[in-house]
């Protein structure tokens, strides 16, 4: 069942971004940015991590899991550390995927040539 969970919350995140792209002048940036934004509002109020529970994996693979992690880093780090624990603590849980997004671009990079 926890498969079944995974692909419905991945589905309906999905058709929600296409439902938004379809039906507004939003571009994919802004629609990025939304679900990034909506992951953050969630994790704020423990939803996201009910979320997880009922989803498993599922729910750590759109966009809105790179919100909540932010957020998630940056409120458990700053109820250690303080301030300073808010600013480094958000890039805690993000720093794997941060690196790995730039290392493969940077080797994309130097196989494909850009399209002017």
């Amino acid at each position: 069942m926890l498969y079944v969970n995974s692909f419905i919350f991945c589905g309906l995140v999905s058709m929600i971004g296409q439902i938004i792209l379809d039906n507004t002048r939003l571009t994919p940036g802004h629609i990025t940015t939304l679900f990034v934004i909506i992951g953050s509002f969630l994790d704020v109020f423990n939803i996201y991590d009910r979320i997880i529970l009922l989803t498993g994996a599922g729910a750590l693979v759109p966009i809105t899991s790179f919100g909540h992690l932010l957020t998630h880093g940056a409120m458990t780090s700053a109820m250690d550390l303080g301030f300073m624990g808010l600013m480094s603590g958000m890039f805690n849980l993000t720093a794997s995927g941060i690196t790995a997004a730039i290392v493969c671009s940077f080797f994309f990079s130097l196989i494909f040539k850009s399209k002017d």
